[in-house]
């Protein structure tokens, strides 16, 4: 999904096109799912009329400033886009959508403005995860207001990173996706920063040292700037980046010579290289004895899970025996009696014909 330079170079597209003209006008999607707590009608009338005066960015959500409130703001889900007619913006090549003058606006535009000077532009969605909300004070209301510090804008000085990530036992993977805690650092990010650190992604913030902590946030700062720098597009990345191999086949991705394997880190597939990023011996034990408690958890449910089945074919037993009605187990005891005259009447014939 789109990550902190892709919706920070849609930020200073917008702040070197749009800054200083009027919304003229305006058209919303009717797309109750992106166009979250507001109606299209309302959308549009809070935004014709305005004058755009700045577009703001924290972590991974972008909302433009206008005159005066209420305030559109933008987050871009899976594969939202901010696409300027005739202006070059980020290539985030999920979010991509072919649009030729003849299509624009794409059919995928869930806002659609157009400027006092003829300018024009659009925010789409092609797989309908992402968020546009209207809000008065954005920095003031989730989920802007619960985000982290921001990863380019607000940098943690190193005593401070240290601190906080001191006490901590989850895997430094899983922390640099929450957002809480520092936010703009999305699944690519979080992989190409861990391995230009050489750390592994399970690695325990505990079992981390300070050199570590100095090298993440070198890492995070050079690896944010540098994308931004040739406007996100992942084309252009280094060739040493591991994001430039990542959506190869498993077996198949090798990075300057040396092998990616893949994780689930953090709820996500994560990329690294064994050979550069090694387990310590403490974050390995603890991730033995994880996989071993939820490999007993699993064994447990199984169990559970095949008693309850037993009782309930027991249960399913008793209820059928009960459900019997009495004229059935008349017919059931007829049906034996009748059966029992026939029986002695062959064991007398039997008899005769020895006798015989």
């Amino acid at each position: 999904m789109p990550e902190l330079p892709e919706v920070e170079v849609a930020r200073r597209a917008l702040e070197e096109n749009c800054v200083g003209k009027r919304i003229v006008k305006c058209t919303v999607d009717e797309d109750s799912k992106v166009i979250d707590g507001v109606s299209p009608s309302d959308l549009q009338s809070a935004l014709v009329g305005k004058t755009i005066v700045s577009a703001l960015r924290k972590g991974k959500i972008l909302w433009l400033c206008l005159d005066s409130p209420p305030f559109p703001t933008f987050q871009f889900g899976m594969a939202g886009a901010i696409y300027i007619k005739g202006i070059e913006t980020a290539k985030y090549k999920r979010s991509a959508v072919n649009i030729t003058d003849e299509d624009w606006p794409s059919k995928y535009s869930k806002v659609f403005a157009q400027l006092d000077d003829g300018l024009e532009f659009s925010f789409t969605d092609k797989r309908r995860f992402a968020k546009v909300r209207l809000v008065h004070d954005p920095e003031s209301v989730p989920p802007i207001s619960e985000l982290g510090p921001d990863a380019l804008n607000e940098p943690m000085k190193v005593d401070e990173f240290a601190k906080a990530l001191n006490q901590k036992k989850t895997p430094i993977k899983a922390l640099l996706l929450d957002q809480s805690f520092i936010s703009g650092i999305g699944n690519w990010i979080a992989d190409e920063v861990l391995y230009q650190a050489r750390i592994h992604p399970m690695e325990k913030v505990s079992d981390l040292s300070k050199e570590n902590y100095e090298t993440l946030l070198k890492c995070i700062k050079e690896v944010i700037e540098k994308a931004i720098a040739v406007g996100a597009d992942s084309s252009q990345y280094p060739d040493e980046w591991i994001v430039r191999y990542r959506d190869q086949k498993p077996g198949k991705a090798f990075v300057e010579g040396r092998k990616i394997e893949f994780i689930t880190a953090g709820g996500r597939t994560t990329a690294f290289v064994p050979e550069l990023q090694k387990l310590s011996s403490s974050s390995k034990a603890a991730s033995s004895k994880s996989r071993k408690s939820k490999s007993d958890a699993d064994d447990e449910k199984e169990a559970q899970e095949n008693s309850k089945s037993d009782k309930d074919k027991d249960s399913s037993r008793v209820a059928k025996r009960k459900s019997k009605k009495p004229e059935d187990d008349d017919a059931t005891q007829k049906k034996s009696s009748s059966k029992k005259p026939a029986i002695k009447e062959s064991v007398a014939v039997m008899k005769k014909k020895a006798r015989k």
